[in-house]
């Protein structure tokens, strides 16, 4: 008896050990170590040094090539992991996405602006969204090339009243704010003008400084500190940019009830929002998720793309060779499926500068990722319920084993063929993928080849290289400062 008991304590510390052994493995990716390890307060500083040098990606990515694909890391006593490994990231957004969510500091962040829209939700409210926003849009997501080409001609105008110099990312923050607008709500944001309380004008400066203040809450979480200054500023902003939106929706559900249709509702997503909802809240709510998406990524994709072009004239020149068969004549949805070249230089700015550089997800349950765990990074890792998961697109998109040793170069000319899977995510994946991916790319291809039609040269008039201005996206801390040549075979 005696010595069948000793087998089983044996056999027991066997297992244990055997046990500590697998989680040891599981749960140890390489550690980006601070030297303060209890607060990790010097990670913290050479964080927000980076964020006020404008150089926070590019740290980032060098603890990618530091560390690896996949690292952990501490501040502040909590653990979060980091990865850029294509596998992972596809556990998360799509294999295994119902094991992670969005996380309650960003929607404690998003919730005052966007309410319970389908950027700020999750569970069923987010599937309710979600089912709303894809009914809307593919009433209207007919690719509308006139909406693009009215934009553009207002664009062109601006461009032709301007001095030698214009800067190209304010022109086109507001005409994708004129275009979005006029998809939600029928009417343009005329976001280039001034005018009298209330107008759509004081809306795009409200927005602007209520999703900045959304943003630092994000960005810094519990070290998040506004003066009470700039939170009256917030909320403010926040509470005007909704009252706006609300007296649209208003005046839509009141013209869809009302049986006097001589002044119909322009054709609109408000339009078909309100034949699936009454809510007036809810239309806030979904419209506002719609324009942060519609807006910023458009936008800052076409102020990177010519900040690079400016400065890449042999682009430039095969670009309009690109364009030459269409004659100067605005593309048809057909025509633009077949520039090749085109399409290549927008994939390639959104690879190296994806709009939304970074996306974080929140174990809802102790779960595991296929690979980065061991001393070789080949075993799974154990992530634990409540631990958060950073996924960095823009270090995950100049990967040299997906794109090859000059990943870190603009060259359009790599998407002959290559098909990167989950190595190349600009609208993420899985369920929460961009709803109005299609409309974004197409807008920019659209005014892309506009562009290319009305000027042979664009040169650059500012000395600066390129650094990152973090928003809700990523956009040009120094604009896109540029000089057109018009193309005098355009000039009537």
């Amino acid at each position: 008896m005696q010595i069948h008991f000793w087998a089983a304590c044996l056999q027991l510390a066997t297992l244990y050990l055997l046990l500590g052994v697998l989680f040891r493995k599981l749960r140890t990716p390489p550690t980006d170590k601070n030297k303060d390890p209890i607060l990790g307060l010097d990670r913290f500083q050479k964080l927000y040094g980076a964020s006020q040098t404008h150089s926070f990606l590019s740290e980032s990515y060098r603890r990618f090539q530091s560390h690896g694909a996949t690292f952990r890391a501490f501040l502040l006593t909590s653990e979060r992991l980091y990865t850029v490994d294509p596998k992972n990231i596809q556990t998360i957004l799509s294999t295994n996405a119902r094991d992670y969510c969005i996380g309650q500091s960003r929607i404690r962040a998003l919730r005052p602006l966007l309410g319970g829209g389908a950027l700020a939700a999750t569970g069923k409210p987010w599937k309710r969204s979600r089912i709303l926003l894809k009914h809307g849009l593919t009433r209207i997501q007919a690719v509308n090339y006139q909406l693009y080409e009215r934009h553009f001609t207002r664009l062109l105008e601006k461009i032709r009243m301007a001095d030698e110099t214009v800067d190209l990312q304010e022109l086109f923050f507001s005409m994708t704010m004129d275009t979005i607008c006029e998809i939600l709500f029928g009417q343009l944001a005329e976001s280039s003008k001034t005018s009298g309380c209330d107008s759509p004008a004081e809306f795009c400066r409200d927005y602007d400084q209520a999703q900045a203040g959304a943003l630092h809450m994000i960005k810094w979480g519990r070290l998040t500190y506004l003066s009470p200054l700039q939170k009256f500023r917030v909320l403010s902003a926040t509470t005007k940019s909704r009252a706006f939106v609300k007296r649209l929706a208003q005046n839509a559900l009141n013209t869809h009830e009302s049986e006097a249709m001589d002044k119909p509702l322009p054709d609109s997503l408000l339009k078909q929002l309100t034949s699936d909802t009454s809510d007036e809240r809810e239309l806030v709510d979904q419209l506002f998720s719609v324009l942060v998406g519609g807006r910023d990524t458009t936008a800052s994709l076409l102020s990177i793309q010519f900040h690079i072009l400016a400065r890449r004239p042999d682009i430039w020149a095969k670009l309009r060779d690109d364009v030459a068969a269409l004659n100067g004549k605005p593309p048809s949805i057909q025509e633009i499926r077949r520039l090749k070249y085109v399409s290549s230089v927008v994939k390639e700015t959104l690879r190296l500068y994806p709009a939304v550089p970074r996306s974080a997800r929140v174990a809802v349950k102790d779960t595991l990722l296929p690979t980065g765990g061991g001393r070789d990074g080949n075993n799974p890792i154990l992530v634990a319920k409540g631990q958060t998961v950073v996924l960095d697109l823009f270090s995950l998109h100049r990967n040299k084993n997906t794109f090859g040793d000059d990943a870190e170069e603009f060259r359009p000319e790599r998407w002959d063929g290559i098909r990167p899977g989950w190595g190349y995510i600009p609208f993420g994946g899985g369920p929460r993928l961009c709803i109005g991916q299609q409309m974004g790319f197409m807008q920019a291809m659209y005014t892309t080849v506009r562009m290319v039609q009305h000027f042979d040269r664009v040169c650059e008039r500012d000395p600066h290289e390129w650094q990152e201005l973090l928003t809700f996206t990523c956009a040009s801390k120094h604009g896109t400062k540029v000089a057109l040549h018009p193309d005098p075979a355009m000039l009537h």
